[in-house]
């Protein structure tokens, strides 16, 4: 490793900002430069579809350290600068003014970008997405003025939260989903179920098994949606969040391993010499599950961040996390740990029509996946059933009387 030079990050998001405060806690004194594209101090994103869009938390609680933090920590960062180009070879970035920066070792935190919906209209004023804490300000505006018909054309995570800060807001809320319910890919039809039937009693039209065809508009501003089921649902504004995309370009141009995001191993490494990468935009070797695993979830930023800078210091890292999300829609809190498969078995502890258990994904009788709505606490043990991949009686896990703690240990 060139240690002469700096140790560059590339990306403004939690991992970046995580890592770059590792470096510094691990006593790495060489210089540390964060390249964020965005004129903004590095920030989580969570809080851009929960808290700062339902107007209940102010912009910068999004912020992952303040603006002092970076000057005090001997963090060169940089906003509004974006890495163009990396050179393997040359171990060196090419920046978005045409300048060079060299590197001893550099991590991809790049992220992803929002998924664009292919169809006649998208262009059209009023047509959003959330990715950004730009997007976040102008879909803020929006919806707090309340009494706007909004269409959501995915029920994801995001689209799904965004829904639940529209309602909130006061708006007419129509969500449109191709899928039988929504998370179907990820919760599967009965748990998917959960969902639709808390966003329909908080008076939301949520129309399944449905997909979109054109956008309309009315002097460059889109007025209408068209689905294969419906010939113009009105609308004043629309919010699209159908997934997102890892942003591998820089990687893949340089010859970096990409597949379903940049390839590292359980160490967060890249098969070329000191390139890292981490976060939404890495895929890396899952030692739990056998397999490269790419998540796109606040922890795994988190988590992530601190790890591979442990491992850009040389530190033996292997990181074996379980994946684990959170959501708030409305009065539903929720915590999922694991990786479901499409045919695992779902059963649940608890009152499922109060919206008050757990649920647990199964495969031969181990515990793949757990969900707990409404119910706290739960989250170590449940993680450690997955982690121990021990067979478990289903009327253990399904009689509350019966710990999690006891079944884990």
């Amino acid at each position: 490793m060139t240690t002469q030079e700096p140790f560059v990050i590339v990306g403004g998001g939690l991992a970046g900002a995580r890592a770059a405060e590792t470096l510094r806690a691990e006593g790495f004194d060489r210089p540390v430069v964060l390249l964020a594209d965005e004129p903004e101090l590095p920030y989580e994103r969570p809080p851009l579809s929960k808290d700062y869009l339902l107007g209940t938390a102010p912009r910068e609680k999004a912020q992952v350290h303040d603006a002092g933090w970076y000057a005090e920590q001997d963090v060169d960062l940089r906003t509004g600068v974006r890495a163009t180009a990396l050179d393997v070879a040359g171990r060196s970035l090419t920046l978005g003014d045409g300048s060079e920066l060299r590197y001893g070792a550099v991590l991809l935190a790049t992220g992803a970008s929002p998924r664009r919906l292919p169809v006649l209209g998208a262009d059209l004023d009023g047509v959003r997405y959330l990715r950004t804490a730009a997007d976040a300000d102008e879909l803020k505006a929006e919806l707090s003025e309340g009494g706007r018909r909004v269409v959501v054309v995915g029920a994801g995570w995001i689209g799904l939260e965004v829904a639940a800060a529209a309602r909130h807001h006061g708006n007419d809320v129509v969500v449109v989903e191709p899928q039988p319910t929504p998370l179907h890919a990820v919760l599967g039809p009965q748990m998917g179920a959960v969902f639709a039937g808390l966003h329909r009693d908080n008076g939301v039209d949520l129309l399944t098994g449905t997909s979109v065809r054109e956008f309309r508009g009315s002097g460059g501003r889109v007025s209408s949606v068209v689905t294969d089921g419906h010939a113009g649902i009105p609308a004043d504004l629309v919010v699209v969040g159908v997934g997102v995309v890892p942003n591998t370009q820089v990687a893949a141009a340089a010859g970096v391993e990409v597949d379903n995001g940049i390839v590292v191993s359980e160490g967060l490494r890249a098969a070329v010499p000191d390139v890292f990468a981490a976060g939404d935009v890495a895929s890396a070797f899952h030692p739990l599950y056998g397999r490269h695993v790419r998540v796109e979830h606040w922890a795994n930023a988190l988590n992530q961040g601190q790890a591979v800078a442990r491992s850009m210091l040389g530190q033996p890292v292997s990181y074996e996390r379980v994946p684990y999300f959170f959501t708030d829609q409305y009065d539903l809190g929720m915590e999922y740990s694991g990786l479901a498969g499409p045919g695992d078995t779902v059963v649940c502890r608890g009152s499922v029509d109060e919206r008050a258990f757990i649920a647990f994904w199964l495969a031969d009788g181990r515990v793949t996946a757990g969900m707990n709505v409404n119910v706290w606490d739960v989250t170590g043990p449940i993680q450690e059933l997955i982690r121990t991949r021990r067979q478990v009686p289903v009327a253990s896990l399904t009689d509350p009387d019966t710990p999690l703690e006891r079944l884990a240990a």
